[in-house]
């Protein structure tokens, strides 16, 4: 599967402050690692879609998309709340709805990535059940 590296600025830097500050709405995403068993902590964007959470990866196969399929309760934090979840992965059939709707949520910041990874089967997506 396809996956594309974010440059060292945005591990480093824009991520820290995204999740600091909940920039464009972003929430903490808490896995756990699969080998390491650490949290590991990202910024996301959820997105809702009848009634249902849904965690997208704009970026392909990541460490974290790897993680939640080895371990699938996650956490989501904001600066109200948080909350845990089990997530699922969604069919590649059913992901273009979630896809359309997180990438006018997301908006034009995520178009990079959906140009360069076009397919549906290369962003995997989570539907997130409450724990």
């Amino acid at each position: 599967m396809a996956y594309l590296k974010p440059p060292w600025f945005t591990v480093k830097v824009f991520n820290k402050i995204a999740m600091a500050t909940g920039v464009s709405g972003s929430e903490t995403l808490t896995v756990t690692a699969r080998t390491s068993g650490q949290e590991q902590n990202i910024p996301v964007i959820t997105v809702e879609v009848d009634g249902a959470r849904y965690l997208v990866s704009t970026r392909g196969e990541s460490q974290w998309v790897k993680n939640v399929r080895a371990n699938p309760v996650v956490t989501l934090d904001t600066k109200v709340w948080a909350a845990r979840f089990t997530a699922a992965e969604v069919p590649v059939a059913d992901r273009p709805p979630v896809l359309a709707a997180y990438r006018v949520k997301a908006g034009k910041t995520v178009d990079g990535y959906f140009a360069k990874l076009p397919d549906p089967a290369d962003h995997p997506v989570f539907r997130l059940e409450p724990v």
